[in-house]
């Protein structure tokens, strides 16, 4: 090892990675680890983490950020605010969503959206492309180019009237991604379903928020799931279905793994902590909660838990999908406002990793292992960000994020930094917080200050997709349960 000095160790930590649980300090040159063992040498400026978990930082890999919806609405939050936002709450590294409109050329939407990432992240970030018009030209010149440069991921939509692909298209878009080396995302609803169940609540003066839980069947998820594994099995294609809600989504998915199948798939905190009675509130504060696919009841929260827990479900991601509740975002009719006019989405980008840290981690439903896994280390390697990202290792980047567990912490939206307005998990209080976050060796977040120019966040050009590979976790609930009843003594 060179006698240069560390540029930064963090000391006395408990380290956690996706496999295992240690106690070591964590040297950093130049914004990479390039040391982990006890008794470092002192570096140029040290951070004590005595009594903290050390985690990688974590990699949010879907958010909506400065995109127009489907339904023509731009979000709230911009690449600053969101990054600031993702920071806050632990994250190091969000994928947001270059998205095509029919009638816009691939090149340059990525242009565009490239422009606005450099010019106001303070983290690092990559691109998905969401593809709404698969012409021969994007199939054999645009998305290939865009494949080459680091965007390995497609999202395609099986709903929405401006973005919805037909099986015959998706079957082309799967092609493509087998022979380019992408992933394709799947926005899994059936349209028609949701179309026909909406029509019929409509013509009944059936208007309010809780509808789009009626309209959005759990059906229509299963339906349009298994039909993506269908065409993801009949070319042998790896596909990811983002956002499950539903409790017979998840045994669909977890029965086609265990027949073989390349699929993934994604949660979210609103399928953990919402149900469909979150949508059901005087007047139209009911659609501070609506999302597609909406949340659903407690079985489905029980379900998608276990998914996270067996690996059904790999990636645990915000969905951040930010909207005011004001004419710009949720209400673009005012008090006249119908469900089917109100823009689909809840803010998480913050709370995401707090959330499950939280309740899963804390309240003994998940391993610390499995934490970090489902919300660093699998995204990484799903999303072709490994080895650089979602670990603690040598060579890796100096992304950190120091946890305390015994810190508790009553949400409030005032306390985020975010500009949608509210949170739908006001009021709730979570045991255990990232006090300290490092981006590349730069100490981004501490003592609830930010430490960040706008535009210092970097493009992370992204290599092939690799399947997720979850290792026997290294920490019993016993051994957690001892060390943190000792730290909140």
């Amino acid at each position: 090892m060179s006698s240069t000095p560390f540029d930064l160790t963090v000391r006395n930590g408990r380290i956690s990675t996706d496999t295992q649980t240690f106690e070591a300090d964590i040297g950093i040159r130049d914004g990479v680890i390039v040391a982990i063992e006890k008794n470092l040498a002192p570096g140029r400026e040290d951070i004590d983490a005595t009594g903290r978990w050390v985690l990688p930082g974590g990699i949010d890999s879907h958010v909506h950020v400065e995109q127009l919806s489907g339904m023509g609405v731009m979000c709230a939050d911009d690449f600053h605010s969101a990054t600031v936002s993702a920071v806050f709450g632990g994250t190091t590294t969000i994928i947001p969503f270059a998205a095509q409109h029919r009638g816009m050329k691939i090149p340059e939407v990525i242009a565009d959206y490239a422009k606005l990432a450099r010019e106001k992240a303070v983290i690092d970030y990559g691109f998905h492309l969401i593809l709404a018009n698969p012409d021969e030209t994007a199939l054999t010149v645009d998305l290939p180019e865009a494949i080459r440069n680091g965007i390995t991921s497609l999202k395609v939509y099986m709903t929405y009237d401006r973005l919805k692909l037909d099986d015959y298209q998706l079957l082309d878009v799967l092609a493509l991604a087998d022979r380019e080396g992408a992933l394709v995302m799947l926005h899994a609803e059936n349209h028609d379903m949701i179309r026909w169940l909406a029509q019929r609540l409509i013509e009944r003066g059936l208007k309010a928020p809780r509808f789009h839980g009626v309209a959005h069947d759990p059906l229509a998820e299963t339906e349009a799931t298994f039909r993506a594994v269908s065409l993801s099995r009949l070319l042998d294609v790896p596909v990811l279905i983002v956002h499950v809600a539903g409790q017979e989504t998840v045994k669909v998915i977890r029965d086609a793994r265990a027949l073989g199948a390349q699929v993934h798939a994604e949660s979210c905190p609103q399928y953990l902590f919402l149900t469909a009675d979150d949508l059901d509130q005087p007047g139209l504060e009911g659609a501070k909660f609506c999302c597609s696919p909406p949340p659903r009841d407690g079985a489905s929260q029980e379900a998608v838990w276990e998914g996270l827990k067996d690996g059904t479900l790999g990636v645990f991601s915000s969905d951040h999908a930010p909207y005011r509740f004001d004419e710009t975002g949720k209400l673009p009719k005012g008090e006249q406002t119908g469900f089917k006019d109100m823009a689909n989405g809840v803010p998480g980008i913050e709370l995401r990793m707090p959330l499950l840290f939280s309740e899963g981690v804390m309240a003994g439903r998940i391993t610390i292992e499995q934490f970090v896994a489902l919300t660093s280390t699998n995204h990484a390697r799903m999303y072709g960000l490994a080895p650089k990202k979602g670990s603690i290792a040598i060579g890796a980047d100096a992304d950190l994020a120091l946890w305390n567990p015994a810190r508790e912490t009553t949400i409030t939206w005032s306390m985020l930094h975010d500009n949608v307005g509210y949170t739908p998990y006001e009021g709730r209080t979570l045991r255990g917080w990232p006090e300290v976050v490092l981006s590349r060796g730069r100490v981004v977040v501490k003592d609830n200050t930010l430490n960040a120019e706008r535009g210092s966040g970097r493009y992370v050009p992204r290599g092939k997709p690799e399947p997720m590979q979850r290792k026997a976790a290294g920490t019993s609930k016993g051994a957690l349960s001892a060390w943190t009843k000792g730290m909140t003594a």
